[in-house]
């Protein structure tokens, strides 16, 4: 009999079956008033679980206008009407950090944030959704899940000084491409997992959805059970469980790296880009907040300052990291060497709160993405690295290497680097009814809609997502675009945040499908839940030309391209309804 994976066991069926569960953790941030408003449309009156609620307010916090202000308010307001217990004011914290006082073995948890996948690092299963499936928890309870194919990366030895799990993570992706997860469990195994700290494990979750993965999870080890303080029952696979693919990494072999600009994955040694102007560093977020990260970059800062005109920001992901980094003297190092010290919330990492970028300037962050625009401006590039290569560089003004002498290392791996494409003025993409980007991979949200405008126009609200759909991408697209139109895409379509308001427009548009070789797994989550068709017909991407005709036949699973058939597996039947019923919210409210 073959032995199971963590993923089969946690839903208790086997790799691609289609099982409901009920979760364990439902979080959601500052995107609850407007799921709230959702919940409402389908018309919920009460919660179904109550007790599963997690709610914060971070992404904006503390708000830095009246709209973002009245926001907070109504999420105030709705957890005390509806006596939610597990709720954390701005200032508390960053969700994912504040998942570690809930977060527990064999767990279910999912959130309205891509980076949910957070909580693996506790031996849970954690994965990311969109606002309004949320809002269909909070009604039903129960969600579907599809079991993820499982990758297993094997991690020997222990990493050198000055290499981080920052360094580790990015390593991976680079390996792999930010698609080279895509919907799947990754599992950490081997001897060199016992030398990664709760708050190492915590970083690598956290880059999970960098790699298209659906969750990544750690063993109930001798590491957890110290942290908790007490024997563990966790949940771990089989020895003889099958894997996708397998992937050996000897931690003594990795090097200090970034992410360069315009994707996770474009990945080179901190010595391919060293002496590269930097003008501004970031340190938080997320991914590197913890009292660990601050203790590494205070290390490489106390005692000196940074040049005039560097802005650093430090950013604590809680209030209780941020205490006792006072206690530690940790924030009078930063301060003394020219920091920021800002509020305990996600500040400038999607392009919100203080700290957003001039033109044509270079900053060094330890957050998770760096997409262009991601930090609120389009004419900035971002760097992503860790908080000891942050803090090295924001003192030398340039990218410098954290072990504080300079190296040769090269970056061994090529994996397809992912490209940002623009489409400019006068190159017209639209044919008859079909959009011509099949030329265009990893297509990200943050182009599809901005990520600085999230909380100032609801998702429940198409009418005023229109007029910014695909704006940082093809400028043309929002006027012209309308019912009935084809798009054809590329690869790890709709890759980023789990922010729905990309899908909410092009359903609201009319669109009758987007044809693309991969989607990124919330993305395509997203679509089925506000109706919008996604299919995964590669040979028909590759078959296209500009100007070809395309037709759907969806009863008979055919894409007709010039002429030439693709087949396409219809879903099953419960996705259908949602289909039939145009999307989650109809479906609900009928139910």
């Amino acid at each position: 009999m073959t032995g199971k994976t963590f993923a089969e066991k946690i839903f208790g069926a086997e790799t691609g079956s289609i099982v409901f569960a009920r979760p364990d953790i439902i979080l959601s941030h500052d995107n609850t008033s407007s799921i709230y408003s959702t919940f409402k449309k389908m018309g919920g009156t009460s919660l179904a679980n109550p007790d599963a609620l997690l709610i914060t307010l971070d992404h904006n916090a503390p708000p830095t206008n009246a709209k973002l202000a009245n926001d907070y308010q109504v999420i105030r307001e709705f957890v005390e009407k509806f006596g939610i217990r597990k709720f954390h004011d701005a200032g508390d914290g960053i969700c994912h950090q504040l998942m570690a006082n809930y977060a527990k073995p064999g767990l279910i948890i999912v959130g309205s944030d891509s980076h949910t996948s957070t909580a693996g690092a506790y031996n849970a299963f954690a994965a990311g959704i969109d606002r309004t499936e949320t809002a269909g928890l909070w009604k039903q309870g129960e969600t579907w899940f599809r079991v993820p194919e499982s990758v297993k990366i094997n991690l020997n030895g222990s990493l050198q000084a000055g290499v981080y799990a920052k360094d580790l993570a990015l390593w991976i992706i680079g390996m792999i491409g930010s698609s080279g997860a895509d919907y799947m469990s990754i599992e950490y195994h081997g001897d060199g997992v016992k030398s990664l700290t709760i708050s190492d494990r915590m970083v690598l979750s956290n880059l999970a959805s960098e790699m298209g993965a659906k969750n990544a999870v750690f063993p109930a080890d001798e590491v957890l059970e110290s942290h908790f303080g007490c024997k563990l029952e966790g949940v771990w696979a089989d020895p003889d469980a099958k894997y996708l693919k397998e992937i050996a990494i000897n931690l003594h072999d990795v090097f200090p790296v970034v992410a360069a600009p315009h994707h996770v994955d474009n990945v080179k040694s901190v010595s391919e880009v060293q002496g590269t102007k930097i003008h501004q560093a970031l340190i938080g977020t997320c991914t590197n907040g913890r009292l660990q990260d601050l203790r590494e970059a205070a290390a490489v800062l106390k005692g000196k300052q940074v040049p005039r005109f560097m802005q650093l920001q430090v950013i604590p992901a809680s209030r209780e990291i941020f205490k006792q980094a006072m206690k530690e003297g940790l924030i009078d190092i930063f301060m003394e060497a020219g920091a920021n010290v800002l509020a305990s919330s996600c500040g400038p990492c999607l392009g919100t709160g203080q700290g957003i970028p001039a033109d044509n300037t270079n900053i060094i962050s330890t957050a998770n993405r760096n997409f262009k625009g991601r930090m609120g401006n389009n004419a900035s590039s971002v760097y992503l690295a860790s908080p000891s290569t942050v803090a090295m560089s924001a003192l030398k003004g340039e990218i410098a290497d954290p072990r504080g002498y300079a190296s040769n290392d090269i970056y061994p791996y090529h994996a397809p680097q992912s490209a940002t494409v623009d489409i400019k003025a006068g190159d017209d993409r639209l044919s008859g009814r079909t959009w011509h980007y099949a030329d265009v991979d990893n297509l990200n949200t943050d182009q599809m809609f901005a990520g600085n405008l999230t909380y100032n126009v609801q998702s429940s609200e198409p009418e005023k997502i229109m007029p910014y759909l695909f704006k940082g991408f093809d400028d043309s697209f929002s006027e012209r675009v309308q019912a009935g139109d084809i798009i054809m895409a590329g690869a790890n379509f709709g890759c980023g945040s789990s922010r729905e308001h990309p899908s909410v427009g092009l359903a609201f548009a009319g669109v009758k499908a987007v044809v693309c070789k991969s989607v990124n797994r919330i993305f395509y989550r997203s679509a089925v839940n506000q109706g919008l068709p996604i299919l995964l017909v590669p040979g028909a991407v590759d078959a296209y030309n500009q100007g070809d005709e395309v037709t759907i036949d969806f009863a008979n699973g055919l894409v007709i391209v010039g002429g030439k058939s693709f087949t396409f597996a219809p879903l099953p039947t419960k996705l259908m309804e949602i289909f039939d019923a145009k999307g989650l919210v109809n479906y609900v409210k009928n139910k």
